[in-house]
This record gives C-alpha cells, structure tokens and sequence, in this order.
C-alpha cells in the first residue's frame, strides 16, 4: 500500500500528537505513525502508579488546550492521561497504530519524503510519501540498562523502570535501585513504602529540591538571571536539608536551572526520599563494581545480596536505527546537533520534535514552531 499525504509524524506520545493537532488547526494533512497499540504508550503503559508531573500544570499543558481550573497544580498520572486522551478527541487526532517505521529516506529527485512501515497486525509492509518529516520518537524511546559486568549471571529479577508498576510484589524483598535521578528516588521511595528493604545507587552528583522551589525557579527566571535563581534556590535547599554529602548525595558544581539550561540534567525533585536517606531505611550505595550471582560488589568494597534490581537508568534516542538522511540534524546518540532553541528544523522538510530535555513545556512550544513553519511554507501566510 502506498500513501501520499503532507506531513508523516512518526510517534504518537505527546510531542507527536501535540504536533499533529497544530497541523490539524491550520488544515495541513498529516499522518501519524505509531509502532504501540495506543497514544502515549510510555503514559499509559510504563510509568509507575504513584507518578505526577514534576512541574507546575502551566508549564505541562500542550498547545491551545489548557488543563481544567480543578486539576492539581502538580498533575497524577491517570488525571495526565485522560487529559492527553481529551486532547486526541478534541483536536481530531487520529494516530495509525501498531505501524513500526522501518525506514525514512529522502527522495532527491522527487524532492519529497519515502517512509516505509511495517503493519504489525496485517504483517504487510506500508509506504508513505510526504513533503514534511517530523521524528516525535523522543529522548525516551527505549529504556537503557549499562552494561554491568556479572549482570547476566544475577539469579534475582532486573528491570527496567518502564517496567515497574508500584511495590506491592517486592514486599520484603532486598531491591537495589540503580539510578537517582528522579525516577529513580522516586521509585525507592515507593519500594519502601511497601515494605522492601531498599538501596540506591547514586553515581551522579545530583541536585535535590521541593517540587515549590522547583516551581518558584522557573517563575524567577522570567526576571532574574539565572545565576540569581540558582544561588537564592540552593540557600533554601541547603535550609531544607543541609549538607546531604555526609549520607552520599553530592551536589554539582553549576547550579540547578544552569545545569538543567546547558546540559538538560533536571534537579531531582524530593518525593519523601531524602528524609528515608538521612534515617537510613534507605540505604545509599556506590556504583556496582560487578555481580556474581546474587551478590553484589560495589566501588567502595561492600557487598551485599539483593533480591531484584530495578534500572533507573534513563532512555536513548532509536531514531538512528531508521531515519536514513538526517541531513546534519541529528548526531550519532539521534539527538539533536544544535542547542535550543534552533534544534527541531533541519534540511528538506525534516524536523524533530520531544528532543530539547525541556519536557512538555518544550514540546509544545516545538510542536507549534513545526505547524507554523510548516503552514508558511504550504500556505505562504
């Protein structure tokens, strides 16, 4: 089967269908591709039951739909997923499911786009040719796992965090979590909540700070600059919480806004894990040095045995694997060669979109750049 349209999205999470219903309201067609059995497979699917949005819902809500005055200023998962739901319906979003894109090629002599998909309910093989490419696969289409030397010989159960749903079946269990960023604490607090005997790693120097001054950052940086919000914020964390290098937890040298604007590392936002650190009923490890068996070495010398292990090892970018020219967008991670804001546009029609490490808020600002340069050079308005 082969398909002309304007535009192929290729990803219906929400930088896909949030592209998608832009170009809708300025009537540009477009087709979304998606390789899951849903929209915001990632939502839906693999986030964990106790998750909310970390930032405020102003700074979360994608282009023109705003959510309800009732909605919590910190959004729960379910409440974000019936409103990317209420989003799909309202914008006449209508995302071809179960579609995997094997490849994506640019047509000199045609000067349009060939993508090819495999239908996997049909098992057919499906063309599309388009003017426009927008890649919305994002930062977060696979859960990555490090290569840990012993890993293959662990008796217990490896998972990835996409994997992990809560803590009821780890209940008296010794679980390491690999990883403190924000999932990662996150998920170690919910691990003890229900009862596990919990560990984690933390390999990073991270920055640790309330969801509020997380929150009265962001509103800061509107009128002062950021060294100003960093110093003021890192005096009100270190009121909270003190020095955390004593319990295994070191700060960056840069400050929280700076890091997240140069290198799209988030500050991690404490859940009630902090307080569990400092009375030790979570446990602060080293890195893994290896594994053999069910024991596990880490750096500083200790060993212990653990029961499972979950990865809170963050995503990578498969986009490489398929998008055969990417005319200098994209380098050899498929992340974006360019800083924001000048990422998400490259040559003969391509853009990317869901790849600034600036979450919801930078994709729906990117999904309307995309549909408003799309739209002047269709429409010439």
């Amino acid at each position: 089967m082969k398909q002309e349209t304007v535009v192929v999205i290729v990803g219906a999470g929400p930088a896909g269908i949030a592209t998608s219903a832009c170009l809708n309201l300025l009537s540009i067609p477009n087709i979304v591709l998606e390789r899951e059995d849903c929209y915001a497979s990632l939502w839906q699917k693999k986030a964990y039951d106790r998750l909310k949005l970390h930032l405020a819902k102003n700074f979360c809500q994608l282009p023109h739909m705003p959510f309800p005055l009732s909605t919590p200023t910190f959004v729960p998962k379910n409440m974000f997923v019936q409103y990317l739901q209420n989003y799909v319906y309202h914008f006449n979003v209508d995302p071809l499911y179960q579609c995997s894109v094997e490849s994506a090629w640019y047509d000199r002599i045609e000067q349009k786009w060939v993508v090819t998909a495999k239908n996997m309910v049909l098992g057919s093989v499906e063309e599309y040719v388009c003017e426009f490419l927008v890649v919305a696969t994002g930062e977060n289409s696979e859960g990555f796992i490090p290569n840990v030397y012993g890993l293959d010989t662990f008796k217990g159960l490896v998972i990835h965090s996409n994997e992990y749903e809560n803590g009821k079946k780890f209940r008296n269990k010794d679980v390491l979590v690999v990883g403190a960023g924000n999932s990662g604490m996150e998920i170690a607090y919910d691990l003890y909540n229900w009862g596990a005997q919990t560990s984690i790693v933390v390999r990073s120097l991270v920055h640790v700070l309330t969801k509020e001054l997380v929150q009265l950052g962001m509103y800061l940086l509107k009128y002062i600059p950021c060294t100003f919000v960093d110093k003021m914020v890192l005096m009100l964390s270190n009121f909270l919480y003190g020095d955390l290098g004593g319990y295994g937890i070191q700060r960056p040298f840069k400050g929280p806004f700076r890091l997240k604007q140069e290198t799209g590392r988030s500050p991690v936002i404490d859940v009630g894990t902090v307080s569990k650190i400092k009375t030790k009923d979570i446990k602060v490890m080293t890195a893994i040095k290896d594994i053999e068996g069910d024991h596990i070495k880490f750096t500083d010398g200790q060993e212990r045995q653990f029961d499972a292990i979950v990865f809170a090892t963050g995503f990578r970018s498969t986009v490489q694997r398929w998008l055969k020219d990417d005319g200098g967008l994209l380098n050899k991670n498929g992340m974006p060669k360019h800083k924001s804001p000048n990422h998400w546009k490259g040559e003969n029609g391509l853009y990317c979109v869901g790849f600034a490490s600036a979450g919801l808020f930078g994709i729906s600002k990117n999904a309307k750049n995309i549909a408003n340069d799309i739209s002047q050079i269709v429409h010439g308005n």
